[in-house]
């Protein structure tokens, strides 16, 4: 009984102490800058930015990475996550689809060329701004999906080497040199070449690598990629302001299955925009929970039941806009203790201060006692 309260005791101690060392601090994110052009052979450019909240890139990080056959490559693109650089780009090409492919692939042709071991999610590629082939090419598909343009991932196996393929409604009439494309289902898909540093002057849509024209192509549709993630990224042709997003809890130590008041305070105060609140509990990674709303004030409620007792971290994050930056709030932490441990706990104070009483009485008495014993006889007169 004692070793099993001791080791109670314990526990109670590390959770609360990790509770108040665990990190706090407010992330700043991930700011990326991409020049463009009004065409390919134009002379007008511009500067995007774009922004990644860090818990974006966390989240995409802890993702699961692996590949059990080329079909899973589709995984790997994410629409919903750049749809706001798709929406920037069409701002400039305004609907003329060859235009806007080739401004897709200015962009992953400035992301340093470097080959990597594992596959890894657009987000964590533009983070860390650098990627081979078929990180490129998951970022171009993307952006081209979250555009509107019907696009499909081409494999080239014996290269070990991968591009895009793009429907246009037209044959490209930028293309350099013959166009190169492949049929699948039907559909006409140009090929779009993602590799190579030269963005301005860079491979254009139909134009296919001298080394690739004759190679069997794999073609993988892009059915099963992501439909949905818990952020965005921001983008903007301006400087993006900077936001900060607050948070709180109602109670820092709860009864394991009690519910928690999360408050929190986005700033700017704009309303209706979605928070969301991601949570990690031990060794877990963090996992987006739920999403609030925010009120004409910029303020937001939700609720955490606590049913699983241990550490539960906390933070709120805001994906932007095209003026502002997306933010992350600093971490809090949530600890939710059983009612048996609170009895240990309980039990152990009542004994603890059933022994200090016991010893200062019986020190007390001690010391009376001796005083007695010191006390000198009066002799009588």
């Amino acid at each position: 009984m004692k070793q099993k309260l001791a080791k109670t005791l314990t526990i109670f101690v590390i959770l609360a102490t990790l509770s108040y060392l665990f990190p706090r601090c407010l992330s700043d994110g991930y700011t990326l800058s991409y020049k463009l052009l009004d065409r390919p052979d134009g002379s007008q450019e511009y500067t995007l930015n774009v922004a990644i909240p860090q818990s974006l890139y966390e989240y995409y990080r802890d993702k699961d990475h692996k590949l059990s056959s080329a079909q899973n490559f589709a995984k790997f693109v994410t629409p919903y996550a750049l749809k706001p650089i798709a929406d920037k780009l069409l701002e400039i090409y305004r609907g003329d689809e060859e235009n806007f492919a080739n401004g897709v692939l200015m962009i992953v042709h400035q992301i340093p060329y470097s080959v990597t071991k594992s596959a890894k999610y657009p987000v964590e590629t533009m983070v860390e701004n650098r990627g081979d082939c078929d990180l490129l090419s998951y970022i171009a598909a993307s952006i081209m999906k979250a555009g509107g343009l019907d696009v499909v991932l081409l494999y080239y196996e014996n290269k070990a080497h991968m591009n895009v393929g793009v429907h246009l409604s037209r044959v490209p009439r930028d293309a350099r040199n013959g166009v190169s494309y492949v049929t699948y289902r039907g559909v006409r898909y140009y090929m779009a070449e993602c590799t190579g540093g030269e963005w301005k002057d860079g491979w254009r849509v139909g134009e296919c690598p001298p080394d690739l024209k004759y190679e069997e192509t794999q073609v993988i549709p892009l059915e099963n990629c992501e439909q949905w993630a818990p952020g965005q990224v921001s983008a903007s042709y301006k400087t993006l302001n900077y936001s900060t997003i607050m948070l709180k809890a109602s109670s820092t130590f709860v009864f394991q299955g009690s519910t928690v008041t999360l408050s929190g305070q986005l700033s700017p105060n704009l309303p209706n925009e979605i928070i969301t609140i991601y949570v990690k509990t031990g060794t877990s990674s963090w996992t987006p929970l739920t999403t609030a709303k925010t009120d004409s004030d910029g303020k937001f409620t939700l609720f955490l039941n606590a049913n699983e007792t241990g550490v539960y971290y906390i933070r709120a994050s805001w994906s932007g806009n095209s003026d502002y930056l997306g933010t992350d709030s600093p971490i809090i932490s949530i600890t939710a203790l059983s009612m048996l441990f609170t009895v240990f706990l309980a039990a152990a104070i009542a004994l603890i201060c059933t022994g200090a009483v016991a010893f200062l009485m019986t020190r007390k008495k001690y010391s009376t006692i001796s005083e007695e014993e010191q006390i000198p006889e009066v002799p009588s007169v």
